[in-house]
């Protein structure tokens, strides 16, 4: 049995680590999708389901509801549709490349695993990647002067202690030992070159990776068996990224100027800080068969920081754009109904607010508002074993970007960026496999 838990276990915490999130759906950056049943449930019942090893992540107060030793191996694919249609505003000299699809297909994670240690106490670990994003646009894009490339992913690993209190209130906490990767890629507009000569673009290119700590608490209620409250604070993660600004294919004018301008080669600070956040969750069992859930939650976006990267060659005096978002808030409704002794059907509905002003999208990071709609099951097949798969739908609708250079694209201004991401989407498809041991 043994061999049989580890292989999975293993391959999904290589699958976390290795990839994490893609792309953000609502409420900022942070994702409720990480393999899980809360997949299926639009993530209602968040901190209160408490059924599974994924409480780890959820609740850590929830792991007192679990004996033994139990592990969760989660995995899922997720494809995201977001076409960039260009509006009449664009300027003209960047062409007419929509950049393609910048999201598409990406694999995606999660490992937990929890140990009764005694009767009231019990320690658990967990691997996911529930934060970031990551897009690549066509070389031709004309939005190119703005962003080409931008990956953002944070990954969690979340050693993790509970403790019931008494036979209704149980406390949790984790570490939340968050690494940290970006990379970020625009292109440099070209000025000084003779008109004869064709004026391909530069690049500008910044990476770093960090560490980063922070803590998750929880607290779990239990009213009554059928009736359980989970309260849920997430302290917030700073993530110091600094790079060197690595600039290539630059002409002579502009590499003098950026030199002169102290730009060329200087260090750049795009520290962001991974929002803290508060969460409520109930669950209650109307009857043997019929469970209601449902969440609200809130998330400080507003001190997120920077990960725009630009330059203005006709006067360059910052390669960093400062993001001004707003909190977000979260509500999702749920049900979970037993259609026999081995299947439990997910259901799940959720919205959460935007963060960007919207009438004006960073295409950096394309996501606002977005509603959740979804559906799962699990199959217990012995006392052991359990598998689940689920799959979600979050529609972000129409984002609209509305940026505008600060000189003519023929004077080395990045251009005005008129347009639209239209109907918004990511879909989610999700595995996860359980062990009682």
């Amino acid at each position: 049995m043994k061999r049989k838990v580890i292989l999975p276990a293993l391959l999904a915490l290589i699958v976390a680590v290795l990839f994490g999130p893609v792309q953000a759906g609502a409420g900022g950056l942070s994702l409720y999708e990480v393999g899980t049943a809360d997949v299926g449930l639009a993530s209602a019942g968040y901190g209160a389901r408490a059924q599974d090893a994924s409480t780890v992540l959820t609740n850590p107060a929830g792991m007192t509801r679990l004996e033994g030793t139990q592990v969760l191996a989660g995995a899922q694919v997720l494809y995201g549709k977001y076409d960039f249609s260009i509006g009449s505003g664009t300027s003209r000299e960047l062409g007419g490349g929509d950049g393609g699809n910048p999201i598409g297909w990406f694999p995606g994670g999660s490992f937990f695993i929890t140990k009764s240690v005694s009767p009231k106490v019990v320690l658990g670990f967990g691997v996911a990647g529930n934060f970031g994003l990551a897009e690549k646009y066509d070389d031709n894009w004309v939005g190119r002067y703005y962003v080409q490339e931008a990956t953002l992913i944070g990954v969690s690993l979340l050693p993790t202690v509970a403790v019931r209190v008494s036979d209704k209130l149980s406390l949790g906490a984790s570490l939340n030992m968050m690494y940290g990767y970006l990379k970020n890629q625009v292109a440099v507009n070209n000025p000084g070159l003779p008109a004869e000569q064709s004026r391909p673009d530069g690049q500008l290119e910044i990476k770093d990776k960090k560490w980063g700590f922070g803590a998750n608490v929880g607290l779990l209620y239990e009213f009554s068996p059928a009736v359980r409250l989970g309260l849920t604070y997430n302290s917030q993660v700073n993530l110091d990224f600094s790079g060197s600004a690595n600039f290539s294919g630059l002409s002579p004018a502009l590499q003098d100027l950026l030199q002169r301008r102290g730009l060329l080669g200087s260090n750049v600070d795009l520290g962001i800080k991974v929002p803290q956040g508060a969460m409520a969750s109930i669950f209650y069992q109307v009857s043997d068969g019929t469970a209601l859930l449902g969440s609200v939650g809130w998330q400080q976006w507003s001190k997120f920081g920077k990960v725009d990267v630009q330059v203005d060659s006709n006067d360059p005096r910052s390669l960093t754009t400062a993001m001004d978002f707003k909190d977000t808030w979260h509500v999702a409704a749920g049900l979970q109904q037993q259609l026999s002794p081995q299947w439990l059907m997910n259901l799940g509905i959720a919205y959460d607010s935007a963060f960007q002003n919207g009438s004006d999208i960073s295409p950096t990071l394309p996501a606002n508002w977005a509603w959740r709609f979804g559906a799962g099951a699990q199959n217990q097949v012995s006392k052991t074993f359990a598998w689940g798969l689920a799959a979600e739908y979050a529609y972000g609708g129409t984002l609209d970007v509305n940026k505008h250079g600060n000189a003519p694209i023929v004077l080395g201004g990045r251009g005005d960026l008129v347009g639209s991401f239209d109907n918004t989407g990511i879909l989610f498809l999700a595995v996860n496999l359980m062990w009682k041991l």
